[in-house]
């Protein structure tokens, strides 16, 4: 893809293009404390090397779920549906959320310590045609600023549940930490709101909800 095609397929104010190959993120990386995981998940890029092409989206907003000792966690109790979140670091957890969209988290601490971080909104920045026919919206905007937007338009389905973010075809990958973060209470949630486990690229126009 050159470098013209590449301006011209993106927005105004997106971020640069991502580099040509991605360093995917380690095991290790994965394999600690979920708060420290989901803070530096920010400014990463979630990639799928797909059969109808690579999109690419850099995380802007993730939320931290702590397994037994967070009643908002899937973990709170140990089910089959759950069972995945005491697994392999790097694993990909995706379930269905309110009958109608899958959400994508990522398994983290190490494995028999529950933990996960829900990827909750990208900065689309390669791949946008692709998002767009799978979204069915032109708007840059609104391609992947939610957790059901994002699956959707990463093309990330509930067939991807347990699958390998390290080395699979969908990945997580280096990117550059964001210049300002933001720290706010989880939202859609109706247990421990209080505490401020949402991690946000403070200023992105990307978000699935402002910051106030």
């Amino acid at each position: 893809m050159t470098g013209r095609r590449r301006r011209s397929e993106r927005d105004r104010g997106a971020a640069p293009p991502p580099p040509r190959s991605f360093r995917r993120l380690p095991r290790r990386f994965f394999a600690r404390a979920t708060l420290a995981v989901a803070r530096d998940l920010l400014g990463c890029y979630l990639v799928h090397e797909s059969w109808d092409g690579r999109t690419v989206g850099r995380v802007v907003e993730v939320e931290a779920y702590r397994g037994p000792r967070d009643p908002a966690s899937h973990a709170f109790r140990r089910t089959a549906r759950s069972e995945v979140m005491w697994g392999r670091p790097g694993t990909a957890y995706v379930y269905f959320s309110y009958g109608n969209h899958a959400c994508l988290n990522v398994v983290t601490e190490r494995k028999g310590r529950a933990g996960a971080v829900l990827l909750r909104a990208l900065e689309p920045v390669e791949g946008i045609s692709v998002m767009r026919r799978r979204r069915g919206t032109a708007e840059v905007r609104l391609l992947a600023s939610g957790p059901g937007r994002l699956t959707q338009a990463m093309g990330v389905t509930l067939a991807d549940n347990r699958s390998d973010l390290v080395g699979g075809p969908v990945y997580l990958a280096r990117g550059l930490r964001p210049r300002a973060i933001a720290r706010t209470p989880r939202i859609g949630i109706s247990v421990a709101t209080q505490v401020r486990w949402r991690f946000v690229e403070r200023g992105s126009p990307f978000l699935s909800r402002p910051v106030r």
